[in-house]
């Protein structure tokens, strides 16, 4: 059965094919994201704001304190990206400290915190030295004490967790040299032993991070192929492998245009026995671990962004007004004040995106795979795009190193430092451009799940016929309502973030009638205009955004911070005017013509302009 267009490529249908099989199929706890896309505003489901435990925003207070005066005292961030090593007394001391085993309960030895209190100590660690967060969200938020925790036996969490709380540092490895995005064109393979007792890996692992100095990883590799109604269908599968055990290779360290710090290579395996006992989850199981893993290893990204942007804002409050020009500070000139509140704004709308998803993360009755896609999705470009002001604001200054700086007896920000470092956020974890199909698909999910049956040539005509019947019933009653204005916000938000809220509830309805209308007008074809898809995950993501932003400020105002408001409806003014950006351009644009260009630039009909330049 399958949804696609069965026009497109054979190749690229079976890559289609094989990421559906592994995606979660039921929707069985609520999303708030997923209710926007169809027109549903649930306020409730994020309204009031969520607030940790008292006990354990307590202990994590107390940790924080802790890990910065640590950090201060033995790590200085610009020599590490200066020689490209982290001291090995930081290692150390963040074993001490218990930072490789900050979500590891308590019975294994760890610190037993929250996703919630995790995504506070890497906000503050990534707001200090970008190496460092990697090294430490690489090792937990995809490494192998997330997908442990999930799936692993009681054996394996008794045998490894406990490693962590002293301090082992693991890896995630997944890419290839062939094989990004595209998981089904992995050639790492799991070959069982005659007796059945162990596996053995062969194959080559690119960009794994902590790879180099990891003691313990999770590796996938296809295994024999499973034969369903005589069609072969690749298995992949996931692998404890420890970092002694002979046969492993590690082959060259990566160097990157920031991050310069991180333990990220190339690795290669060669005969490595693998017990079966280390299987996780379950043969054939892979790739769904990776994705259900990534749900929540995504969150560390928007915290680490609101990190970043928070310490944009103070170095462009303070160089704002000390640096003056044409006679006052240059904060009083109104396109450097623009500037400032955007950076402000959505600073702090990246604060209310982190804090509600890590909350979220920790409700076990919350499906997330939409909330924590948008979070990663708006706080790493938001995050890029205030890193790129804070430099125009800085001036030469901020192009300039911290080192060159200070030598200089400057203020040395290492703002240039940051962009570099920055940048790969918008990578890593599923590109910006995977995110935006991630979101699509699952947002699309209810109304793909309706027509299935109609579009499968093995469905029964009877089956096909009670379907379109159903469908037919359910849309005659639905699709009339995405036309019924908003009877009122909340209501009980302090203007003007109930009228946003009222915007959210209309807006939500028109997206759902502009999905509806794509999926009508397309159908299987759908899956190609990324354009159009593109938009309507944009809108989404910004009716979000404006969700948890209002119910944040509305929090922080009920707690005595009042002009929390204002940061809140300056966001808002900007994400209404990007929503309505996106719908006039889903009725009125040039695609058609961008795209011939595009067709005419690969077939060399553009080469001329490639002149007077060295080749």
């Amino acid at each position: 059965m399958s949804m696609f267009d069965k026009n497109i490529s054979q190749e690229k249908l079976k890559s289609l094919e094989f990421a559906e099989a592994a995606r979660e199929q039921e929707w069985k706890a609520p999303s708030f994201a997923l209710k926007l896309f169809h027109g549903s505003l649930d306020f409730s489901l994020i309204h009031p704001f969520p607030k940790q435990d008292t006990a354990e925003k307590k202990a994590c207070d107390d940790y924080m304190v802790r890990m910065e005066k640590f950090l201060r005292e033995n790590l200085n961030p610009d020599e590490v990206d200066k020689t490209g090593d982290i001291p090995k007394k930081v290692y150390q001391g963040l074993g001490d400290l218990g930072a490789f085993a900050l979500k590891i309960p308590k019975e294994y030895g760890g610190m037993g915190f929250s996703q919630y209190s995790y995504n506070r100590i890497m906000h503050l660690i990534s707001s200090y030295c970008g190496s460092t967060a990697v090294l430490l969200s690489a090792h937990q938020s995809i490494g192998v004490p997330q997908p442990l925790k999930l799936f692993g036996t009681p054996e394996q969490k008794k045998k490894y967790l406990p490693m962590f709380a002293k301090g082992a540092v693991s890896a995630f490895a997944l890419t290839e040299p062939e094989a990004g995005s595209d998981p089904r064109n992995m050639s790492t393979t799991a070959t069982p032993t005659e007796d059945g007792k162990y596996f053995l890996l062969n194959g080559t692992k690119l960009w794994c991070t902590n790879g180099l100095i990891a003691d313990v990883m999770v590796v996938m590799a296809v295994t024999p192929p499973k034969v369903v109604k005589g069609k072969e269908i690749k298995q992949i599968t996931a692998f404890i492998v420890e970092g002694s055990w002979p046969g492993i290779e590690k082959v060259h360290r990566c160097s990157f245009m920031g991050l310069h710090g991180i333990q990220n290579g190339l690795m290669r395996f060669n005969n490595v026995r693998v017990p079966r006992e280390n299987i996780l989850l379950g043969e054939g199981e892979g790739l769904k671990l990776a994705l259900v893993t990534l749900n929540t290893g995504r969150l560390t990204l928007p915290a680490a962004s609101a990190g970043i942007g928070k310490w944009c804002l103070n170095v462009c409050r303070q160089w704002s007004t000390k640096r003056h020009q044409w006679g006052s500070a240059i904060g009083e000139h109104e396109a450097v004040a623009l500037k400032l509140n955007y950076v402000a704004s959505h600073a702090f709308a990246m604060d209310a995106v982190a804090w509600l998803t890590s909350a979220m993360a920790d409700d076990k009755h919350r499906d997330i795979r939409l909330e924590a896609a948008i979070a990663k999705l708006f706080s790493t470009e938001t995050s890029w795009q205030i890193v790129d002001t804070t430099l125009q604001i800085r001036g030469g200054q901020g192009y300039e190193t911290s080192e060159s700086l200070a030598k200089r007896g400057m203020d040395y920000w290492p703002v240039e430092r940051a962009m570099r470092d920055v940048r790969i956020n918008r990578i890593i974890e599923g590109t910006s451009d995977i995110m935006h199909l991630f979101i699509a698909r699952e947002a699309l999910d209810p109304h793909l799940s309706k027509i299935k049956p109609l579009l499968s040539g093995k469905t029964p005509v009877n089956v096909k016929m009670g379907a379109a019947f159903k469908m037919a019933a359910f849309y005659a009653a639905w699709y009339p309502k995405q036309w019924l204005p908003p009877l009122g916000g909340p209501g009980d938000l302090p203007e003007p973030l109930n009228g946003h809220m009222m915007f959210v509830q209309d807006a939500s309805k028109k997206l759902a009638r502009l999905t509806f209308h794509a999926m009508m007008k397309y159908q299987q074809k759908l899956e190609a205009k990324q354009s159009i898809l593109n938009r309507i995950v944009d809108i989404g993501m910004e009716l979000f955004v404006i969700s948890a932003v209002c119910s944040y400020a509305a929090m922080l105002a009920k707690d005595g911070q009042a002009n929390a408001v204002e940061l809140a409806d300056s966001f808002c003014i900007d994400a209404r005017n990007r929503i309505e950006a996106s719908f006039k351009e889903s009725a009125e644009n040039a695609d058609s013509k961008k795209l011939k260009i595009a067709k005419k630039i690969l077939a060399r009909e553009f080469e001329w302009l490639e002149n007077q330049i060295i080749k």
